[in-house]
């Protein structure tokens, strides 16, 4: 497998992980063979010019969109099943961590990886469970003729997600703590973002000096008190071919148009006049 760390803005980076080897269907667990059905079945829908099931994709479409991009980036990474850990303890599936030295220096890569393996971890634990515990309220919409129960299976979907990212989350922590990656930092990410992040950021310090200040994922970023986005969707685009990775560019548009919509608004959060009344 391919580990990408791709910053978005000077707090945000996006996880992808390329599956080199994809498993014939004899070989797909149940789940796999459930996911790629469901996939099947909503590209139908897609299709269709007119009719409910049309109307639940556009609005399906819109929901799916507004997922955290931190979400999908986990759930790019396969389950940690008994034999692929094998299969990594001996080798035999090789690990690489590529990301953008002169962004993501070196020494902190790896922790990086980490952190946006695990700090969302309690939460898709607790919305796991919710949805759990929403899926037999729902039940009964079952009884609804003609419609299928839109309510169960959007929650059945987001439990299915949240355990895949936290089964993609365990993954990470896993190759992280038995040093199982090989780090390979990518002359054609630094050819990208160098000058992208010269240009995002006001700081006067070298490169040298300011590693802790790279962005990183937990949000942390000291190198303005003002977040700053290095991707638009044309260079999104352009990494997407540097790599030559198509299926990339669906994760990057989405998380570049999260992260621009996030800054936007937490910009006119701070420009609205302070509320001077008081109440009694």
């Amino acid at each position: 497998m391919r580990f990408f760390l791709l910053p978005i803005s000077t707090r945000r980076t996006l996880l992808y992980c390329q599956k080199i080897q994809v498993l014939p269907k004899d070989k797909q667990t149940i789940v796999d063979k459930a996911a790629v059905r469901a996939a099947k079945l909503w590209s139908g829908w897609e299709k269709k010019e007119a009719g409910w099931q049309k109307k639940v994709v556009v609005y399906g479409n819109y929901l799916l969109r507004r997922i955290h991009f931190e979400e999908w980036g986990l759930k790019s990474v396969p389950p940690l099943s008994t034999k692929r850990r094998e299969e990594e303890v001996l080798g035999k599936d090789k690990n690489l961590l590529i990301y953008p030295e002169d962004i993501i220096p070196t020494k902190h890569a790896i922790n990086v990886l980490r952190a946006l393996g695990t700090d969302r971890e309690p939460l898709h634990r607790s919305r796991l469970i919710w949805c759990l515990i929403g899926m037999p309220i729902s039940a009964p919409f079952a009884l609804v003729p003609v419609i299928p129960n839109l309510p169960f299976f959007y929650l059945m979907y987001r439990a299915w997600s949240h355990w895949r990212a936290l089964a993609g989350g365990k993954h990470i922590r896993f190759l992280c703590d038995n040093n199982l990656l090989s780090l390979s930092p990518s002359p054609a990410l630094n050819s990208i973002y160098t000058p992208l992040f010269n240009r995002a950021t006001t700081s006067k310090e070298s490169t040298a000096d300011i590693g802790e200040t790279k962005p990183l994922p937990d949000n942390k970023s000291k190198i303005s008190d003002e977040e700053a986005l290095l991707l638009s969707q044309e260079n999104g685009r352009q990494l997407v071919r540097a790599l030559e990775i198509p299926e990339l560019e669906v994760e990057l548009e989405r998380a570049i148009w999260q992260v621009e919509d996030a800054i936007q608004k937490e910009r006119e959060q701070k420009a609205k006049p302070p509320d001077t009344t008081k109440t009694k």
